[in-house]
């Protein structure tokens, strides 16, 4: 039986279907816009029968054109690794050959960020205690003198404590003022030798090596591998997700930085729990607003099935856009990176060898990360997902409206059109 693109809309996204008849209704009242699903389901077709044909696959099963994707994502990083000198996220000196590569073929982002010397009396005025043992030192102004402050900074969030981090630390943020914070460029940094046995928990529990620090403005690299396929492709892309994430967030600390309350506004966006609360209105409409990616604790969490825009979805578009140009940047001519343009909201159901159906997730990242837990038969389909709900929302009015409406409401965690 024929099903309408709204109702093959609903379940891809795994919500009721009334929910995007009640959706279409309002965005087609407020843009004028008719026909968004229709055009959306047939453009998803289109797409993946491209990417099906160029796969080269004969049995269109589920678990053939998984398998086929991720051997091609394989491939790709193969490329970003062999091409880079054979890179290995374990060495410093590589993981800075990554940034440097990154930094040398992107356009510099200036940021609004906490002064190294305001950095500088937060930490004195709350020693953090294990670094100082880690490092052997007996006080913050022995050890400022002899290391890096961004290395030190960083290492706060792996080294201590998260109960004394949030609690004592981060308290100190309460007496922050806008003067305190200027604008400078975003930095990329390799940390060195000495945090490796410190990081090694972190890495093992994160299952990546990679973090920020969006108040300090530096995306840091810890350089520790954990030896498996797609290693270094998802380095490359946290590393441009957390570029655009920390540039993203600046903007908006910027944007506060005349308000009395700058403080409260910095610690609720750093802390990321914002809860929009939707009104009872059903003539209103109203997109949620989550920061995280909720399918990740709980991928039947109720706020994933109605309206709702991710700014993570935001980073990764970016992020994946860079990809396909470093990629055609190191490929050779037979590399063809432009099989992994626009497909972030590309996904659909294929019948499995079972004769069900699953959802397969056409999504870079959602096939990068598959890959680097491919031993753990673990699949992702959530990137692709929230980027659908994003695409929604920029066919009716645009990208550039969608990064508009997220950082002037994403304190209060609801959109209202």
């Amino acid at each position: 039986m024929q099903i309408s693109a709204e109702e093959r809309t609903a379940r891809i996204l795994r919500c009721p279907a009334q929910t995007i008849f009640e959706l279409e209704r309002k965005m087609e009242a407020i843009s004028g816009k008719k026909g968004v699903f229709e055009a959306l389901i047939q453009e998803n077709s289109e797409i993946i029968a491209d990417r099906i044909e160029k796969l080269g696959i004969k049995n269109q099963t589920a678990e053939e054109i998984s398998h086929a994707i991720l051997k091609k994502i394989g491939q790709a990083d193969k490329i970003f690794t062999q091409r880079l000198g054979n890179v290995s996220a374990a060495k410093i000196e590589d993981c800075q050959r990554v940034l440097d590569f990154i930094k040398n073929n992107q356009p510099p982002l200036i940021g609004f960020f906490l002064k190294k010397e305001r950095a500088e009396e937060l930490l004195k005025k709350e020693p953090p205690q294990k670094i100082l043992n880690y490092l052997g030192y007996h006080s913050v102004a022995e050890m400022l003198q002899k290391e890096d402050l961004e290395e030190v900074f960083a290492a706060l969030r792996f080294v201590e404590d998260g109960d004394w981090l949030n609690d004592v630390f981060f308290k100190q943020y309460e007496t922050l003022k806008a003067e305190d914070f200027e604008e400078r460029e975003i930095k990329l940094k390799a940390l060195s030798e000495k945090w490796r046995s410190a990081a090694e928990k972190f890495v093992a529990k994160k299952y990546h090596n990679i973090s920020h620090l969006k108040e300090f403005g530096v995306i840091f690299v810890i350089p520790v591998a954990l030896n498996i396929p797609g290693e270094i492709l998802r380095m490359f892309s946290l590393i441009l997700h957390y570029y655009y994430e920390v540039k993203f967030y600046s903007d908006i600390f910027k944007q506060y930085s005349t308000d009395n309350d700058f403080a409260h506004k910095l610690i609720t966006l750093l802390k990321g729990d914002l809860g929009g609360k939707l009104s009872n209105d059903s003539n209103v409409c109203e997109w949620l607003i989550i920061q995280q990616y909720l399918a990740k604790e709980n991928e039947n969490d109720p706020r994933l099935f109605i309206p709702h825009l991710n700014p993570e979805a935001v980073h990764w578009y970016k992020a994946g856009n860079d990809i396909v140009k470093f990629g055609n940047l190191l490929g050779g001519i037979d590399d063809d990176f432009t099989y992994w343009e626009n497909l972030d909201w590309v996904g659909d159901y294929f019948l499995d060898e079972n004769g069900g159906e699953d959802l397969v997730s056409f999504n870079m990242i959602d096939n990068v990360m598959s890959l680097v837990k491919e031993k753990e038969r673990i699949k992702y389909l959530y990137h692709h997902q929230e980027a659908l709900w994003n695409e929604i929302f920029v066919r009716y009015f645009s990208r550039e409206k969608l990064e508009e409406v997220l950082r002037q409401n994403l304190i209060k965690g609801v959109v209202r059109l």
